[in-house]
């Protein structure tokens, strides 16, 4: 895809600070740490939009970045970080929880999980619970570029047995060092949030002046 334009939008608290131009958007969850700033960076070829906070599990709100002006990735809170209080944990997965079951513009879940490791017992309980709830999800393996080529499909098997993965989601391996995975995704996210072919290769241009 090429990026014409990419910005952050706000980092919000609320409903009430949610984008009302009703374009596309597509989630990003995953632990703490998983890389998800990296991938987001990775795809819009930029080297620090999506900032790594210094204090992981931290961030309390839902970071939304307007894409070509044709859609929105937005940036869930980490979860999995032993750190974070018990009540804390909990206000979180309310705020998310109404987002991702009353968003009616959210048309895609990318799921990050670390492909090296077996998925944890958060990461199960994710995407089972996004399943439940009728989310369409594209499960993204990050880090391919830590573990050799040939061991790739070997933890990729383990992650959607570990799982219960349905066969009817998307399942894609990451590398946001080498961009292994980018083109892939770029597609599946195409293909979700209804964009036509031609408004991904390159985002309208404004009128020339008279």
């Amino acid at each position: 895809m090429k990026i014409m334009n990419a910005e952050f939008i706000i980092s919000a608290v609320s409903p009430a600070q949610y984008p009302l131009d009703a374009l596309p958007e597509v989630a990003l969850a995953g632990r703490s740490n998983v890389g998800k700033s990296s991938l987001i960076n990775r795809l819009i070829n930029r080297k620090n939009l999506a900032r790594t906070s210094s204090q992981p599990g931290k961030t309390q709100t839902l970071n939304y970045y307007r894409i070509n002006d044709l859609l929105y990735f937005v940036d869930l809170p980490g979860y999995g970080y032993a750190k974070v209080s018990k009540t804390r944990r909990e206000e979180w997965g309310k705020f998310i929880e109404g987002y991702l079951t009353g968003r009616d513009e959210l048309k895609l879940l990318v799921h990050l999980i670390d492909l090296r490791h077996p998925p944890t017992a958060d990461d199960i309980a994710m995407y089972e619970w996004s399943k439940h709830i009728g989310l369409t999800v594209c499960v993204v393996g990050t880090k391919a570029d830590k573990i050799s080529k040939g061991h790739w499909p070997k933890h990729a098997k383990i992650i959607k047995d570990k799982l219960g993965f349905d066969p009817r989601d998307s399942f894609v391996v990451f590398s946001s060092e080498t961009g292994k995975g980018r083109e892939e995704l770029w597609e599946i996210i195409r293909e979700k949030a209804g964009l036509p072919a031609e408004q991904v290769e390159e985002a309208p241009k404004a009128p020339k002046a008279p």
